[in-house]
């Protein structure tokens, strides 16, 4: 007999109508908005909630992506298929063209990875587009840097992000003033935990990319960390490439997106793995691991 699964609806009901509110802020306060979309789950839920926010009408966002050419093609699909479906403005720009015009540097080595070097292209796009504010699936939960988001978050001139130069949100007051050359990021899911995202992904039959449920891939093993094995990737002489049942929990560049070892075929499996797991959503994310607060620095410097 299967387990019933039972939601919250009024939880979830609450954290929509929130984040709903906070997507109406950012349309009424801002002129050039984007979602930061990587077609991962919690920028496909934030595409939904502004379908919902603003229906019948067109939601007034653009999807930007920064690809840094080491994505999971099937990511890559969703994203063209879910922009042409909609109707909405895709905006894609590349890692690569920052290394090549000497803004970025290519990492090398057994760790290499164009993770970090996102922050750079990001900042640019920003800057080339005149983006006032960025709206992102960032959650409070996810991670210790996270956690001191505030739904609208103020960026400098150089696109950084200082955590005790913050505004306060007294009564759901939002203050999204900025000067010239600044940018707010909003966070408008910061309060959903991930098993909030997942029971809502059911509630709402949302569809996600093939890489969220059980599947056949090659991976390897490294510090403790299962990595989905591409060509590009170099692997130490210690490590061995083998095939196993995985799903991604968290989805980005496949040099950092940790697989989990899973046989969850279908949407109740998955929310009643996340409920009973111990290990983070991100304690499979490769790039958190280089150090301590290695999100914090990333954040400051731009990134998501």
């Amino acid at each position: 007999m299967k387990n019933v699964i039972q939601i919250a609806n009024d939880h979830l009901k609450e954290l929509e109508d929130e984040a709903i509110f906070v997507m109406r802020e950012v349309a009424a306060q801002f002129e050039k908005k984007v979602i930061l979309f990587s077609g991962g789950k919690d920028s496909i839920v934030l595409v939904h909630l502004a379908r919902k926010a603003f229906w019948p009408a067109k939601m007034p966002f653009s999807l930007l992506h920064i690809d840094t050419s080491h994505n999971f093609e099937e990511t890559l699909k969703f994203r063209d298929n879910l922009a042409k479906e909609l109707g909405v403005e895709l905006i894609v720009r590349y890692v690569k063209d920052s290394i090549a015009q000497g803004k970025a540097v290519e990492e090398t080595g057994i760790n290499a990875s164009r993770n970090k070097a996102q922050s750079i292209t990001l900042l640019d796009a920003i800057e080339e587009l005149q983006v006032d504010v960025a709206v992102g699936g960032g959650r409070r939960d996810e991670e210790k840097a996270r956690a001191k988001e505030r739904f609208f978050s103020y960026r400098n001139e150089f696109g950084q992000w200082d955590p005790k130069n913050q505004r306060p949100e007294l009564w759901n007051i939002f203050n999204g003033y900025k000067n010239f050359g600044e940018h707010i990021r909003v966070f408008p899911i910061s309060n959903w935990t991930e098993l909030d995202v997942w029971q809502y992904i059911m509630s709402e039959r949302i569809r996600l990319p093939k890489l969220y449920y059980t599947h056949r891939r090659k991976i390897f093993q490294r510090n403790g960390v299962f990595l989905a094995w591409a060509p590009f990737m170099q692997l130490k002489t210690t490590e061995r490439v083998f095939e196993a049942n995985v799903r991604c929990r968290t989805i980005g560049d496949i040099t950092c997106t940790g697989v989990t070892i899973s046989k969850a075929e279908n949407l109740e499996e998955i929310v009643t793995e996340i409920a009973a797991t111990r290990i983070t959503e991100r304690g499979g994310r490769y790039d958190d691991k280089r150090s301590e607060a290695a999100m914090e620095d990333r954040k400051k410097e731009g990134y998501f």
